[in-house]
């Protein structure tokens, strides 16, 4: 795609997300964007094929737009792997409800297998905030179980209050949700000289997990295990993690 079409596509979806901010889902048709952007029906069909093709680029936009707002958030916080998750629960929810349409399309209409790129990136940064945690022992279970338990719910409180009129909204039904949350899947921070054997072994998958997937090739060749060796010690130490 040429630097001009891509201008144009880009300039399509600006104008449609504001409709989509303004109007909802409903009022993203085709013929309203064509006349918003100054453009024609068949030239929205060539860029997009159809409305469900135009809605899941605007879902890939609603994501572009939560990632970068998460991401410089997430810079200004101190550097403790815990706090980021009660931090980023909260950038979570708040996008939620000052982009509910956004919202709606992003996380209310998914579809196994069908994730946009930047959709998979918001999932990446939440695994690697609970990889941090993990490596700093701060984790009751394993990351994977973890990511799980926290999407679920951030998206549930999310929805939960995007489906109440303003004023009725109660925010701390997701403050405590995320409470409860967290301390479930967190620990304190181990003593130096502790023995808190469950966080220790999920640091330690943790540290091997970005050692293998993380950097160079040449990265995983400090860990002096083959293939198979290294897929029992994890198995050995999610076991250990309980």
């Amino acid at each position: 795609m040429n630097e001009g079409r891509r201008a144009a596509r880009r300039q399509v979806l600006q104008v449609a997300a504001k409709l989509l901010e303004e109007g909802g889902s409903e009022a993203v048709s085709t013929r309203a964007v064509a006349t918003a952007a100054g453009t024609t029906a068949p030239a929205l069909y060539r860029m997009f094929d159809d409305k469900d093709g135009l809605l899941a680029e605007l879902a890939a936009y609603g994501f572009e737009m939560y990632l970068a707002e998460k991401r410089e958030a997430l810079e200004l916080t101190p550097d403790d792997p815990v706090a980021d998750l009660y931090r980023g629960w909260d950038l979570h929810v708040d996008f939620g409800l000052r982009h509910p349409a956004f919202y709606m399309l992003m996380y209310g209409t998914v579809q196994p297998g069908r994730r946009p790129p930047a959709a998979d990136e918001a999932h990446a940064l939440l695994v690697k905030l609970l990889g941090r945690a993990a490596q700093a022992g701060r984790l009751r279970i394993p990351v994977e179980q973890a990511t799980r338990v926290i999407h679920a719910a951030t998206t549930g409180a999310t929805l939960a209050l995007i489906g109440e009129e303003p004023p009725e909204r109660d925010l701390t039904t997701s403050a405590r949700l995320r409470d409860t949350v967290i301390a479930s899947v967190t620990t304190d921070a181990p003593a130096p000289s502790g023995s808190d054997l469950a966080s220790r072994a999920l640091a330690l998958d943790a540290a091997l997990e970005t050692a293998l997937t993380t950097g160079p090739p040449a990265a995983a060749a400090g860990v002096p295990l083959r293939d198979t060796e290294t897929a029992l010690l994890r198995e050995w130490l999610q076991q250990l993690a309980g």
